[in-house]
């Protein structure tokens, strides 16, 4: 990290932690000068960078001070409070009908699951894709079946050894992107009938596997800020004892909740008494906005019942479709299943992102991915407070591009969805994310596409809908 993204990120630092407050004026240039030896370029290049965040604002003749954000930030959502019962899963048809809103290019994205392809570094990517399919060698369309190609994992286990966590090459097994991982996943672990814990609300995805595959979910009350009940879960396993549990530990889509990494220990020695694997949805982990990322629940499993899933697609390359599952004891079983299922994952995205990775620069996109998307995230917020009606809460998550809000009672989510559709926004309604249709009431927004008048317009658009669908 270069000594202006140091400086900035110390910076964001005390500004998260109340230490400067807005309003306060930051260092000056001759002040940072005096006490770091830091040249007045290397202190504007981290202002600038600040600036950019959102974060602080410059002021004529005077200086830089701490920008103000909502002036009174609402209160977070409550924790959700789903029953304890088990149900049979039936919302494809639901998630389907929003799904496709999404595929209208003209339609404003704010129910899209990805961030914009504008982020990513697609041409780098293609000089990668062509110079590898350049020096094919014919015999890896054959080695590069699963588990995968060799080069391609052992970056992944590199990514995962920068982060603290020892993961053998042998127990990785790449995929048609994260979600195929997680299916493998649970199809070895789990049979027709078996029940499965989920967090209430969830991935709607995790939610239509369970239903391709005939189990049944069992939702724990999860927190917006810190995740899962785990008191509660320790209750489901005794009552239900279910064969898996699939969840988000960092930036849960849709809430962006994160567990902090005592209780991520904990939850993982939970479950190994059980001997319940945990399958875990980590997609969304590179997405830190704050200074570093947390640690996965895998940091924590000494008996490889955690089977940790990711992919390339929501950092860096949401065309190419690869993603990965360091699968625990489970490897074998996935990837002989990855075998009778789809054969292998494309060979020229597995080559070309091998090479991408091997050439560096994926960690200087990163953060500038991260950058974009805390701007826009506090815009987004912004937006929020200013056109919604009175009573919306929203969640403030540290990282991901999703906010969850909820409405104040009796606004109707899919009503909302279906009126805004008309006028060319997409949302991601909330009962699509229970497996009992809850949470009539909220809705999921993307704010990972650059914001402009068109996103301000749609927030503006989405607010005046909601307060029309006020109860009267």
């Amino acid at each position: 990290m270069k000594r202006y993204e140091l400086l900035a990120e110390d910076i964001t630092g005390m500004i998260s932690t109340g230490v400067l407050r807005p309003g306060d004026r930051v260092p000056s240039v001759r002040q940072l000068h005096e006490s770091r030896g830091l040249s007045a370029s290397t202190v504007f290049q981290a202002y600038y960078l600040l600036e950019s965040r959102g974060l602080i604002t410059s002021k004529p003749r005077s200086g830089y001070y701490v920008k103000a954000r909502l002036a009174h930030l609402p209160p977070e959502p409550d924790i959700s409070r789903p029953d304890s019962n088990s149900t049979q899963v039936d919302v494809s048809e639901l998630v389907f009908e929003v799904l496709d809103s999404l595929k209208t290019p003209d339609i404003v994205p704010l129910g899209s699951a990805f961030p914009s392809p504008l982020l990513f570094p697609l041409k780098k990517l293609s000089l990668c894709l062509s110079s590898s399919m350049r020096n094919l060698d014919p015999r890896h369309t054959v080695a590069d079946l699963p588990p995968g190609n060799a080069s391609l994992r052992r970056q992944i286990a590199l990514r995962y050894l920068i982060d603290g966590v020892h993961i053998p090459t042998d127990e990785i097994v790449v995929t048609n992107g994260a979600l195929e991982a997680l299916n493998l996943c649970l199809q070895a672990v789990t049979r027709p009938g078996d029940t499965v814990v989920l967090e209430s609300p969830t991935f709607y995805a995790a939610l239509q596997a369970l239903e391709r595959l005939g189990l049944k979910a069992v939702e724990v009350p999860t927190h917006p800020r810190d995740g899962m009940d785990l008191d509660a879960l320790e209750q489901v396993l005794l009552r239900h004892q279910p064969k898996a549990c699939w969840l988000m530990s960092n930036f849960q889509n849709p809430l962006g909740s994160t567990m902090p990494a005592d209780k991520k220990r904990r939850l993982v020695e939970m479950l190994a008494e059980h001997q319940i694997p945990l399958i875990e949805d980590d997609v969304y982990g590179e997405l830190y906005l704050g200074p570093k990322r947390p640690v996965p629940s895998k940091t924590f499993d000494t008996q490889g019942l955690v089977m940790h899933c990711s992919s390339f697609s929501k950092c860096l390359a949401p065309g190419y479709r690869v993603g990965w599952v360091a699968a625990g004891r489970f490897s074998r079983d996935v990837e002989r299943l990855k075998l009778m299922t789809t054969l292998s994952a494309a060979v020229p995205s597995q080559m070309a992102l091998a090479e991408y990775l091997g050439q560096g620069g994926y960690d200087r996109h990163l953060r500038q991915l991260r950058q974009a998307l805390s701007v826009q995230q506090n815009l987004m917020m912004q937006a929020l407070g200013k056109h919604f009606p009175t009573g919306t809460r929203f969640t403030q998550p540290g990282g991901g591009y999703f906010l969850w809000v909820v409405l104040p009672p009796g606004i109707d989510a899919l009503m909302l969805h279906r009126i805004a559709l008309h006028q060319g926004i997409s949302i991601a309604p909330g009962p699509i994310f229970s497996a009992k249709r809850e949470f009539n009431n909220c809705i999921r927004l993307n704010y990972g596409h650059p914001w402009d008048q068109r996103i301000e317009q749609a927030i503006e658009t989405l607010g005046q809908i909601a307060r029309s669908l006020l109860p009267r």
